[in-house]
């Protein structure tokens, strides 16, 4: 396995799991974009078969990873993940996010080892009319923010990959998926703008957290929860069958999973205790974010089987617990396993 982005949250939960089921995981990414983070935290290097450390943008360097660790499976999670960064920085985030993306596709299309490959991009890449109807895999993409925008144009990418260099996803040579989910949460997070991380930092500190748009509302749901759609996902794409896979995919929790911002961070600061508090902030100068927004994920349930099994409450306690071990000086990569058997010890909801 092959997975890019490993030092990211995401990318360290992901290499965690995989090992724990018996992978060799080869990592590709540049460094932990945060201090502290996951990988360092949980000794996520310890999990891996090999750790390359290079920039997308290096075509070459990224070709000679994959021939010389010779992948059957590419999940491609390296990206620019922030809404607000996109707006600091449009060019980065642009050209980490779709160039970057077009040298995954380009550097497995002449991979002789890669049979599946699934690029993770984000709830954020429909265009959102602020409409209570949860978005389905056929609805219009688009992006009206920088972050927003490179991410539905990785997915036109994508699929434009996938029609023009794999037989539109037939059951010849690489099977190409994207997955789509957004506001994960877990231990392990310290990305800056994002709202668990930004209460846990202020909680620890002693300070109140201010929101900037407390009645947002979001499909919320633990890493481990998107994560076992995407080791689904690959696994159905390996199948003798894994053609009729090669498409785009929502996994995302069900109505119990939507929340408001200030409701997730209520939560938070009651599990928090120590008269943790949650304001909302005065600052009026913001960058547009999306009011609504809900993911329809009936064609996983239906057709992958997949299933969330960590309510909303459960996960944020789970996230809770997980930094309160971090700051006791735990032993976090126990922790962060035995937090992955417990949620595979669960039945799904």
């Amino acid at each position: 396995m092959l997975v890019t982005g490993h030092t990211g949250f995401k990318g360290g939960w992901l290499s965690a799991w995989l090992h724990s089921l018996g992978a060799a995981v080869h990592g590709y990414s540049l460094a932990a974009p945060t201090s502290p983070n996951l990988f360092e935290a949980a000794h996520i290097s310890s999990f891996l078969a090999s750790d390359t450390r290079a920039d997308l943008a290096a075509l070459c360097r990224l070709k000679e990873t994959i021939d010389r660790v010779r992948p059957e499976v590419v999940l491609h999670l390296a990206a620019q993940s922030l809404v607000r960064e996109g707006y600091r920085d449009p060019v980065g985030t642009l050209k980490t996010n779709i160039v970057g993306t077009s040298h995954v596709l380009e550097a497995t299309r002449t991979a002789e080892s890669v049979k599946a490959v699934v690029i993770v991009t984000t709830d954020k890449v429909y265009e959102n009319r602020e409409s209570l109807r949860a978005y389905s895999e056929l609805d219009r993409l688009g992006g009206r923010d920088p972050y927003s925008a490179s991410k539905a144009a990785a997915e036109i990418v994508t699929a434009c990959y996938r029609a023009s260099y794999f037989g539109d996803g037939g059951n010849e040579g690489v099977r190409i998926a994207s997955a789509r989910a957004g506001n994960v949460l877990g231990g392990g997070d310290w990305a800056v703008d994002r709202l668990v991380p930004d209460c846990l930092r202020a909680f620890s500190a002693g300070a109140p957290v201010e929101l900037r748009f407390p009645n947002a509302t979001r499909p919320w749901q633990h890493v481990l929860e998107p994560l076992s759609g995407y080791l689904r996902l690959a696994e159905q794409l390996l199948g003798q069958r894994g053609g009729e896979f090669a498409s785009a995919w929502n996994f995302g929790p069900d109505e119990s999973g939507d929340a408001t911002v200030k409701e997730v961070a209520q939560t938070v600061a009651t599990l928090w205790g120590d008269d943790a508090r949650v304001v909302e902030s005065l600052a009026g100068d913001n960058p547009h974010e999306a009011g609504i927004l809900r993911l329809d994920s009936r064609l996983a349930r239906e057709v992958l089987n997949w299933k969330p099994r960590w309510s909303l409450p459960l996960a944020l306690e789970k996230t809770v617990a997980w930094q309160r071990a971090w700051m006791q000086g735990t032993d976090m990569a126990r922790v962060t396993v035995e937090q992955i058997a417990s949620y595979e010890s669960t039945a799904a909801a």
